[in-house]
C-alpha cells in the first residue's frame, strides 16, 4: 500500500477456511501490516466468534465487528456480548451497530422490522449506560427494560459505531455514536457520507467502510461477479433508498425495475459497467491497492476490505493488498 497506513484492515473469517484455522491466517495478517480484522453477521459465522479467536490468538489485532442487528439480540444479551469480547481485548474492540435488514430480521430470525431509526438509537443509548454498569430500569420507545445491571465491566469501554447509510443514520452516528461504518458505496461518494457526520457530530469522528475486492485481471469476469453482488444487496430498499440519495437512481433504474418484474437475468444485464467500476474495486493487485487508496484519501479512516479471491490463490492475494505490498 503507497502511503503511510495507521489503519488497515480486512474482513474475517475467510470463505473456505474453518475458524479453527484461523490462527495462521491471523498472524499472517499481523505480519504484512494488517492492523484490523473485522467481522460481519449475516449467515455465516456470528459476529463475535471469530473476534474472540483473533483476540486469543493474536492480541495486537484491532478488532470490530461490522455489523451486529439491533434486532436479533435482546439489549441485555447484547449488552453481555459487546462487554465480554471488550473485557478479552481491552482497547482493542469496536463495536458496529446498524439496522441490518427485512430479510435477516423478519424472514430468518422472525422479529418485526419496524422502526429501524429509533431502534438503533434506543439500542446505542442503551449500550452506553449498559456498559458503565449502571443499573436500568427504563421503557425507550422501542423496548422496555426492567432492572438490568451488567455483572462484568470491562476495563476499557469499546468505541461504539453505527452502520448509516443516509442523513438520518448519518448524523446519529455523528451525534451520538464514536463513528460511523459506511457500505456499498465508491470512492467518490465518500465525501458526501463524511460530510453528514461531520454535520451533527463535528470532524474527527471514525469512518469505517466494508469495501468489496475481487483482484481478478479481467474485467469482464470480475464485472460478472460484481453484478450479481450487486443484485443481492442494491434491491434491498435501504440500499436502494441510499443509492438514489447519492445520485445513482437514474443509473441503477433498470435494474430495480427488471428486478421487480421478476426478470433476474435483465436486471443483470442492466447494471451499467460504470457502476461495477465504482461500487466493487477489482483489477490487478496493485489496481486495487490504488482504488482502496481512494477511499482513504476521501475520508475513510478504516477500510476493511471483503475479499472475493476470485481466480487468485487467497494467501496470494490477502498478502498483494496488504500495507506492505509494493
Amino acid at each position: 500500500m503507497d502511503g503511510s497506513v495507521s489503519r488497515y484492515g480486512i474482513t474475517i473469517p475467510f470463505d473456505g477456511v474453518p475458524l479453527h484455522a484461523h490462527r495462521e491466517w491471523f498472524a499472517t495478517l499481523r505480519e504484512l501490516g494488517y492492523t484490523d480484522v473485522w467481522s460481519a453477521e449475516v449467515d455465516g459465522s456470528d459476529g463475535f466468534t471469530p473476534l474472540a479467536l483473533a483476540a486469543a490468538w493474536e492480541p495486537e489485532l484491532k478488532l470490530g465487528v461490522a455489523i451486529t442487528p439491533a434486532y436479533t439480540r435482546g439489549p441485555a444479551l447484547l449488552a453481555q456480548s459487546v462487554a465480554s469480547i471488550a473485557d478479552a481485548a481491552p482497547g482493542q474492540f469496536a463495536f458496529g451497530l446498524g439496522a441490518s435488514s427485512e430479510i435477516i430480521v423478519a424472514g430468518w430470525n422472525g422479529l418485526a422490522f419496524e422502526n429501524q431509526y429509533r431502534r438503533v438509537r434506543d439500542t446505542l443509548r442503551f449500550l452506553r449506560l449498559a456498559l458503565t454498569g449502571e443499573k436500568i430500569t427504563q421503557s425507550y420507545d422501542t423496548f422496555t427494560v426492567r432492572g438490568f445491571r451488567l455483572a462484568r465491566i470491562p476495563e476499557q469501554l469499546p468505541p461504539l459505531y453505527l452502520a448509516a447509510l443516509r442523513p438520518g443514520m448519518l448524523h446519529l452516528a455523528g451525534k451520538e455514536a464514536d463513528g460511523a461504518i459506511l457500505n456499498w458505496l465508491a470512492a467518490d461518494d465518500v465525501p458526501k457520507a463524511v460530510a453528514e457526520v461531520d454535520q451533527s457530530g463535528g470532524p474527527g469522528k471514525e469512518i469505517v467502510a466494508r469495501i468489496f475486492v475481487i483482484p481478478h485481471e479481467d474485467p469482464d469476469v470480475a464485472r460478472a461477479i460484481g453484478r450479481r453482488m450487486i443484485t443481492a444487496y442494491l434491491n434491498v430498499e435501504a440500499y436502494a433508498d441510499f443509492h438514489r440519495w447519492l445520485g445513482r437512481g437514474p443509473a441503477l433504474k433498470p435494474m430495480w425495475d427488471a428486478w421487480a418484474a421478476g426478470d433476474r437475468k435483465g436486471a443483470l444485464a442492466a447494471i451499467p459497467d460504470e457502476v461495477v467500476d465504482d461500487l466493487v474495486v477489482h483489477g490487478s493487485l496493485a489496481q486495487c491497492r490504488a482504488h482502496v487508496r481512494r477511499y482513504m484519501d476521501n475520508g475513510v479512516t478504516i477500510p476493511a476490505l471483503a475479499l472475493v479471491p476470485l481466480g487468485v490463490d487467497l494467501a496470494d492475494a490477502v498478502a498483494g493488498l496488504s500495507p506492505s505490498a509494493a
